[in-house]
C-alpha cells in the first residue's frame, strides 16, 4: 500500500473545523481594530534581501528562506551571497517599514495599518513551531508620542478579550531604560546589543545561565554582578514606583515617567476581568529594531508570549520613512491554541424563540 503524501516538514494542512475557527478569529480581531481606525494593507511574501538583512531582525535574519536570482549563471558565481536577491518575509514589521517608505506620500498621518498574513522562518520544526505561520499586526506610523503605545495596548487588549481571552498580563519595559541600566552597571556602550541578547534568554537558561554566558563573553565581572543583582529582584518590581526603588542611581527619571504614563493610561477591556499591566525590567524582546517602550502579553496555559511589540522609530528612518513607528503583534497561531473551541463555535449560532400557543410556521 502506497504511503499517503504529507506536507513538507514544518508545514501543515488546516482541516475544515480549524479553518472555520481561524476565519472567525481573524474576523473578530479585524472588527475590533477597525473601530480604532486601523485599515487593512497587504505586502508581498517576497522582499528584497537588502531590507530583510538590514541587521534589525535579530536571529530571525538567520532563518530567511531565500530565492535564487533569475537567469543566474552558476559558472560565474564567486560568493554564496550572489545566489539570492530576495527572500520570504520572516515577520510583518520589516515589510511594513518598506511599504511605508514606498507609499508614505499617499498615506494619512498618522497612518494606522492592520495586517494578518503568513510569514516564513527556516527553523527546526518542533511542537508549536512551524516554518509557515500567521501573524496579526497593528501599527501606528508617524506618531512620536506615547499616545501610540497607549492606543495599541488598549486596542490589542480589547481584541484579545473579544475572542474570549479573559485573563492575560501585559508586561512592559523600555529599551532606553535597559540601555541606561547596562551603562550604569558598567557595560561598554558598544556591548549593549550582545548583552541584551543574553538577557533575553533569562526565562530559558535562568539567572545563573545569563551570568555564566556574560562572564564567558569577557564582560567585566563588576558589571555582570551589578546586573545580576537587578535581575534577581526583577519579579518584585511590577509598578513604576517599585521599579524606581530597584534600579541603581544614575538612570534618567524621564524613562520611568514614560512607563508610568503608559500604565496609567491603558484602558483594559471589561471583557477581561483578570487582565493587568505590570512592569518587567528583564523584558528585552529579541528584535534589534526596538528603540523605546516594549511589551509582551502572557496568557495562562501557554509558556511563551501570545502577543508583543514596541516602538521601532529607527527602522522607518533608515528605510526612508518618517522616523516614528510603534506596533503590536498577536501570535495568531498561539492565540488559536489557547482559545476555547466554544468561543468560536457559539459565534455563529442563532436562537429562535416562540410561544407555546403559537403555531410553528409550516
Amino acid at each position: 500500500m502506497a504511503q499517503r503524501p504529507s506536507p513538507v516538514r514544518g508545514m501543515r494542512d488546516v482541516l475544515p473545523d480549524a479553518a472555520e475557527r481561524r476565519l472567525w478569529l481573524e474576523s473578530a480581531i479585524h472588527q475590533v481594530f477597525a473601530r480604532f481606525g486601523y485599515r487593512p494593507i497587504e505586502t508581498p511574501a517576497l522582499e528584497d534581501l537588502r531590507f530583510l538583512e538590514s541587521g534589525q531582525g535579530g536571529d530571525n535574519e538567520k532563518l530567511i528562506f531565500k530565492t535564487l536570482r533569475r537567469g543566474l549563471d552558476l559558472a560565474q558565481v564567486r560568493e554564496v551571497g550572489e545566489l539570492a536577491d530576495a527572500g520570504l518575509r520572516f515577520d510583518l514589521t520589516v515589510p511594513l517599514a518598506r511599504f511605508y517608505a514606498t507609499n508614505a506620500p499617499e498615506s494619512p498621518a498618522p497612518f494606522r495599518a492592520v495586517q494578518i498574513g503568513a510569514v516564513w522562518r527556516a527553523e527546526r520544526p518542533q511542537r508549536g513551531r512551524w516554518r509557515q505561520f500567521t501573524q496579526c499586526d497593528i501599527d501606528i506610523l508617524g506618531e512620536p508620542s506615547l499616545l501610540a503605545e497607549v492606543e495599541l495596548l488598549t486596542a490589542g487588549g480589547q481584541a484579545l478579550a473579544a475572542v474570549g481571552l479573559e485573563e492575560f498580563t501585559i508586561r512592559l519595559n523600555h529599551r532606553g531604560l535597559l540601555t541606561a541600566l547596562l551603562g550604569v552597571c558598567g557595560f561598554a556602550a558598544q556591548a549593549s546589543p550582545q548583552v541584551l541578547i543574553v538577557v533575553d534568554k533569562l526565562d530559558k537558561i535562568g539567572a545563573e545561565g545569563v551570568e555564566r554566558e556574560l562572564r564567558e563573553a569577557g564582560h567585566p565581572e563588576q558589571a555582570v554582578g551589578a546586573l545580576a543583582q537587578v535581575l534577581a529582584k526583577a519579579d518584585a518590581a511590577t509598578t513604576p514606583d517599585e521599579l524606581a526603588r530597584l534600579l541603581p542611581s544614575g538612570i534618567d527619571e524621564r524613562l520611568l515617567e514614560e512607563l508610568r504614563t503608559i500604565t496609567d493610561a491603558v484602558a483594559l477591556p471589561v471583557g477581561a476581568p483578570k487582565a493587568r499591566v505590570v512592569l518587567d525590567v528583564s523584558l528585552v524582546r529579541g528584535m534589534g529594531y526596538y528603540t523605546g517602550p516594549i511589551f509582551e502579553v502572557a496568557a495562562p496555559g501557554l509558556g511563551s508570549s501570545i502577543a508583543g511589540g514596541g516602538r521601532y522609530d529607527e527602522m522607518i528612518g533608515r528605510i526612508g520613512g518618517q522616523p516614528a513607528a510603534c506596533g503590536f503583534s498577536i501570535g495568531f497561531e498561539r492565540l488559536a491554541e489557547v482559545l476555547t473551541p466554544a468561543a468560536a463555535d457559539q459565534s455563529g449560532r442563532v436562537a429562535l424563540l416562540w410561544r407555546e400557543d403559537q403555531d410553528w410556521p409550516r
